[in-house]
């Protein structure tokens, strides 16, 4: 080698760090991004004490602290670091409660927070690796085991703290035209708690798009589908089928929407899986809905979902810049 020739200094081996990727890091580590998630969830959960006052405290309450025993005990029987501090299980806590109703018994919450953290969750190794939305399968684990529990819903009352016990049906489960639109936007209707304002789920939404913590494609997709399926059945019986708006603003499904569907481990990564995800929750959601015994279908459309996620992420991946397929007599070779 001549001495214009400069040498070719390598990086020392002993100091690269191999890892999967991304390789990029972000500022926002774990516990703020689902802290910051729990504070777009104060407005909702704000409303729901106003309309259902001390009892929607205590229900937050007992889903929360049930959510962090049970993963903590879990933790301390499989011999892991403790994890509450994340925020994942306190969030978990508060997506649990708002899909309860205000009347809901302790027992519930607790079984309800270990259905999500156990099975929902940590038997699939923790955060990251669970397939299913941990909230929704407790919801549906607690809908099928005690659906009496699960079907019944105190009524609202506005700014006292105490609700009476008196019992009401759903807007979904009301016929066509009993129901009132300004009532569904600010939260005076029955249901879960998550269920009450719709005004406050959508600002709920809004922090998150602006904080860039979900895919805003999954809720646009997800509720326009929801829109334009129920909407046609509206247009063709309007004695039968409630109007779309009534769809929308009720049932939970913003709150699925926006807070749920959006779950950064169980949707997909692509933009274009993000479109398919959203359709998909919209058209099971619909056909529970206009056709099946059960008023709801959020729940079960997010985990069906949930279960085609991997497939969608494999067909919708992008190929890599410079990527050149093989000739077929090398592949053959």
């Amino acid at each position: 080698m001549s001495e214009e020739t400069p040498s070719i200094q390598l990086p020392d081996p002993s100091k690269l760090m191999v890892s999967n990727s991304p390789h990029m890091r972000d500022k926002p580590t774990i516990n703020r991004i689902m802290f910051t998630v729990v504070g777009a969830m104060l407005p909702a959960c704000i409303a729901a004490v106003l309309f259902f006052g001390f009892a929607a405290i205590k229900v937050l309450i007992l889903c929360t602290l049930s959510c962090v025993l049970a993963e903590e005990g879990w933790n301390k029987l499989m011999k892991r670091p403790s994890t509450w501090k994340d925020g994942s299980a306190v969030l978990s806590g508060i997506l649990l409660g708002m899909n309860l109703n205000a009347g809901a018994p302790w027992w519930i919450c607790v079984l309800g927070g270990i259905l999500a953290m156990i099975l929902g969750k940590q038997l699939y190794g923790g955060l990251g690796y669970n397939p299913f939305n941990p909230v929704l399968v407790a919801r549906v684990g607690l809908l099928i085991g005690f659906p009496g529990i699960m079907t019944t819903w105190d009524k609202p009352q506005f700014g006292q703290m105490a609700i009476d016990g008196l019992t009401t049906a759903t807007p979904l489960g009301l016929a066509p035209g009993e129901t009132v639109l300004k009532d569904m936007l600010i939260g005076n209707i029955g249901g879960c708690l998550g269920e009450t304002s719709a005004i406050a789920l959508l600002i709920g939404g809004a922090i998150l798009i602006v904080f860039k913590l979900i895919k805003w494609e999954v809720p646009l997709a997800f509720i326009g589908t929801v829109f334009v399926i129920t909407g046609a059945m509206h247009l063709v019986d309007p004695e039968t089928y409630h109007s779309p708006f009534v769809h929308i603003l009720t049932g939970g499904l913003l709150l699925g929407a926006f807070f749920m569907a959006t779950d950064m481990v169980t949707s997909p990564m692509t933009h274009k899986g993000c479109w398919i995800f959203g359709f998909g929750c919209g058209l099971i959601t619909s056909l529970i809905r206009l056709w099946g015994s059960y008023p709801e279908g959020v729940s079960f459309a997010i985990l069906f979902m949930n279960a085609l996620t991997p497939l969608i992420d494999r067909g919708t991946i992008r190929k890599p810049f410079g990527y050149v397929a093989p000739e077929k007599a090398e592949v053959e070779a």
